[in-house]
């Protein structure tokens, strides 16, 4: 090799070596200056900045972005929901990475976008792509991913990307987002797994949605199973049927999309039962509200944002879950600022009414509410009218006709020689179906089940007139007492005016002393009013 071939070599080697420093310096100081400007620059001047270089090319560019957020303001993003679940029926073999994910109890997989991943659809012939974006953010301003309980105390804010050319703006906004929503709509519906949600009490003043965490709902009762009365339930079904079918129809009366229910009716007569049916008929989700654990009615409102649409909202044992204040009680005025003190941690009968039939009730569609009680006499009239308790469902003592849908599913038989009994102890004694499920399922011999269920019914008779005559007596000498009281009382009075007419000869100074009794009297009576 030359000497001229042998230098050119080395020139070439080092304008290389030059290009290689010179582009990693270049790259290093980048680096730096990103990081520099991402740590130090406020969050408002880092948006502008990447905003002005977005503009600067973005006047050069064809192609359209449309941003979708996972929440606007506290709600969610109904658009970011479905585009979610209809994205993940467009994954190709293109895409190289993905989510998967199953509860335990739940039939399907859950498959979803990986961030960052891009998806291709097509729709009329025009090309829509799809990316989804997450960042982090460590501040107090964001609330964190409630669906992400990895999150924790970081803020995660996902938004999807939506990109096409911009001749085809109408048409994205017009046609192909609604037909995405629609689509995904009944995506999700299809593979639903029902949800019963419960009281967060830890999160109760974070994001609106964290105040609700779930489970699966694995309740196998359906109104096939469930043992009541036949006409009863077919009423049920048929209301509910009506109820899902009549969106326009609400729309047009200028009324809420929401039904409410009361079961009321003995315990072990099947309320719990009922509403896992209709959960189950109607594929609708579970939100199980614990009142006494609402500080006030504005918790109350904000928990009924964080419900979603097609769900079933209860409130069990109604009667019992918290003193209900009348409407008309003014709020006493605050000696502290304590939150905690127990005086202002309550929810008011005007609250809850405006809960389930106020402006606050329109924050949603087809959403069912149910109360549940023991004793319907006990609540309150304003609670049970239409438009708040729609139906009242009376869950009554076991029937005959209850008895056979137990029968079928406990001892899977339709018909005995035993049923005519049974049937005559049924009707002569108050019996809750749960206690009659609850012999059928004594002994696998259907003779001996249904013999043992006759004796059970003759006891339960006896019992039954045994606690009636109880709580006779009971209430008899309750009355007794009461009257007792009330004529020793008057005797004493009398014995004590007695005293005062004997106390002096001159009729002026016995009357003058005997008004000064009645004034003492007077106030002694009303002292013991005011301690009562």
């Amino acid at each position: 090799m030359s000497s001229t071939d042998s230098s050119s070599a080395e020139s070439r080697l080092a304008t290389a070596k030059t290009v290689l420093t010179t582009a990693a310096s270049v790259a290093a100081t980048a680096m730096l200056a990103r990081s520099l400007l991402q740590d130090y620059l406020p969050d408002e001047v880092h948006d502008y900045i990447s905003y002005g270089f977005r503009s600067i090319f973005g006047y050069f560019s064809t192609q359209m972005t449309i941003i979708i957020e996972e929440f606007e303001g506290f709600a969610h993003n109904e658009v970011f929901e479905a585009a979610e679940a209809y994205l993940a029926t467009k994954i190709s073999p293109s895409n190289k990475r993905i989510k998967v994910s199953k509860h335990e109890k739940e039939n399907n997989y859950n498959v979803t976008v990986e961030r960052n991943e891009e998806v291709v659809d097509t729709y009329n012939g025009v090309k829509f792509q799809w990316i989804l974006y997450c960042r982090h953010v460590e501040s107090s301003k964001y609330f964190h991913n409630p669906r992400d309980l990895n999150s924790t105390l970081k803020s995660e804010v996902r938004s999807f990307e939506l990109s096409f050319h911009k001749k085809f703006k109408d048409i994205a906004l017009e046609s192909y987002l609604p037909f995405m929503v629609k689509r995904a709509r009944l995506v999700k519906q299809e593979k639903k797994t029902l949800k019963i949600f419960t009281l967060d009490t830890e999160n109760m003043y974070g994001n609106y949605s964290d105040a609700w965490t779930s489970v699966t709902l694995d309740h196998p009762s359906t109104f096939k199973t469930l043992a009541m009365d036949s006409d009863v339930k077919r009423s049920v079904m048929e209301d509910l049927d009506k109820f899902v079918k009549r969106r326009d129809f609400y729309k047009r009366v200028g009324k809420a999309w929401k039904r409410g229910y009361l079961l009321y009716g003995p315990p072990g007569t099947g309320k719990s039962s009922l509403i896992a049916a209709m959960a189950n008929h109607l594929n609708f989700d579970i939100y199980d509200l614990e009142l006494t654990a609402v500080n006030n009615n504005s918790e109350l409102r904000r928990l009924l944002i964080a419900t979603a649409n097609r769900s079933i909202l209860i409130v069990e044992d109604i009667d019992c879950s918290l003193e209900l204040k009348d409407r008309t009680s003014d709020e006493p005025p605050r000696e502290s600022d304590d939150v905690e003190d127990p005086r202002y941690k309550r929810v008011t009968l005007s609250g809850l009414l405006n809960f389930i039939d106020g402006l606050w009730s329109s924050c949603g569609d087809e959403r069912i509410i149910i109360f549940t009680t023991n004793y319907k006499d006990k609540l309150d009239a304003a609670l049970l009218r239409p438009g708040r308790m729609d139906m009242h469902i009376h869950m009554s003592y076991c029937t005959p006709s209850t008895f056979k849908a137990l029968a079928s599913n406990y001892l899977e038989i339709k018909e005995h020689r035993l049923f005519s009994k049974i049937e005559e102890g049924i009707e002569a004694t108050e019996v809750s179906p749960a206690e009659v499920a609850e012999q059928l399922m004594r002994n696998d011999s259907v003779d001996k089940v249904l013999e043992g269920l006759i004796e059970f019914l003759k006891v339960k008779k006896i019992e039954n007139e045994q606690d009636k005559a109880k709580k006779e007596k009971e209430e008899l000498e309750t009355k007794e007492k009461t009257n007792k009281g009330k004529d020793s009382g008057v005797k004493k009075s009398t014995e004590e005016v007695e005293e005062q007419l004997v106390r002096n000869d001159r009729v002026d100074k016995i009357l003058e002393g005997l008004v000064e009794l009645l004034k003492v009297k007077k106030i002694d009576n009303d002292q013991d009013k005011s301690q009562t």
